[in-house]
């Protein structure tokens, strides 16, 4: 079965997402004004299944109540139990209350791990402090609770980021991480695609790090197949298939292509003897074993 890793679902009268509710506001992403609406689950396996998918993780999307999205999101599981749908939700790992929040997602069947952005992009992150989480000894300390409770920890953030959270990660041997967006490439210029493949390095040596294709237009809103080449190549060369994954990252992708387009071309890039493990087995493994 194809799998697709990383995807989003909204209904905005069942959760309230504050980014998805500011008009006018153009992120590091694009407008995101075409995709302020409703995303449900008809619409994205409609998309998925004529590409040959049939499960995919849902992946937290900036909802104001972390805990209200993920039980909205198993109630799409459960009415739906011939797509198998599993979930990363959102929790603050420096809260308080966050080892009672995990045992509250973690009592929802379909959470397979959990999401905290380390780092966007440069420009939003230096307004948002986001990049804080690194010296925070709570957050630290979580990570290492996620194994523990058998959750994974899908890790969003920027090239410059890689080497200090690498040695987070290689303190916390038990907790498993997902590397989103091959690391948020956004420096796309030869020399920065060098300099993100050297920091690279530093998270594809870790055993317990897994990396997804996903999102790969966010910072190249007119990619195409021969422009995404090179981060792709690089991430194949460093993690091999058994470590990779696919991810449309529908619908914020769907800004700069249609799904078919994106999965077309990702298939193209990625070698045919590969295309079992990243487009399935990989993320079966990581996230439905």
């Amino acid at each position: 079965m194809q799998i697709d890793a990383h995807h989003h679902l909204w209904d905005l009268t069942a959760v309230r997402y504050p980014w998805l509710m500011e008009r006018g506001a153009v992120r590091f992403f694009g407008d995101p004004t075409p995709i302020q609406r409703d995303y449900l689950i008809e619409e994205f396996r409609a998309n998925a299944r004529a590409m040959g998918f049939g499960a995919s993780v849902h992946i937290q999307v900036g909802a104001a109540d972390g805990l209200a999205e993920a039980r909205w999101i198993q109630t799409v599981a459960d009415a739906n139990p011939d797509w198998p749908l599993a979930q990363v939700a959102f929790c603050d790992l420096t809260a308080p209350d966050a080892p009672d929040m995990l045992s509250r997602l973690s009592a929802l069947p379909s959470v397979r791990g959990v999401r905290q952005i380390v780092g966007r992009a440069p420009g939003e992150d230096s307004q948002t402090g986001t990049n804080s989480l690194l010296a925070n000894p709570a957050f630290a300390e979580r990570l290492a609770l996620l194994g523990d409770m058998n959750l994974s920890f899908d890790l969003q953030l920027t090239p410059e980021l890689m080497e200090p959270m690498a040695r987070l990660i290689a303190d916390t041997p038990r907790t498993r991480f997902a590397l989103c967006h091959a690391g948020s490439p956004h420096d796309r210029s030869p020399s920065g695609l060098a300099d993100y493949a050297h920091r690279l390095e530093a998270l594809s040596a870790l055993p317990n790090l897994w990396c997804k294709l996903s999102g790969l237009g966010m910072f190249d809103h007119d990619w195409t197949p021969q422009s995404i080449a090179p981060i792709v190549e690089t991430c194949i060369a460093q993690f091999s298939p058994e470590r990779l994954m696919f991810g449309s990252n529908f619908p914020v992708d769907s800004l700069y292509s249609n799904y078919s387009t994106l999965t077309q071309a990702m298939r193209s890039l990625v070698p045919e003897e590969a295309h079992a493990a990243v487009f399935g087995d990989t993320a079966r493994a990581f996230y439905f074993a």
